[in-house]
């Protein structure tokens, strides 16, 4: 579990190893964001990289 809340990485996903518990924020200093589409058109098209379940 981690507890420091990078307030420049909001996140929402609580089950990330990476998401600060006490806070809707990521712990990390920085993520990845990527894709897994060719032509990512769409918000739903991308994909947190860092995130570790």
């Amino acid at each position: 579990m981690n507890s420091k809340a990078n307030s420049s990485i909001r996140c929402h996903v609580s089950v990330c190893k990476n998401h600060c518990k006490s806070q809707d924020y990521c712990a990390l200093d920085s993520i990845t964001v990527g894709t897994h589409e060719t032509n990512p058109t769409m918000d739903q098209c991308t994909d947190c990289q860092s995130f570790v379940k």
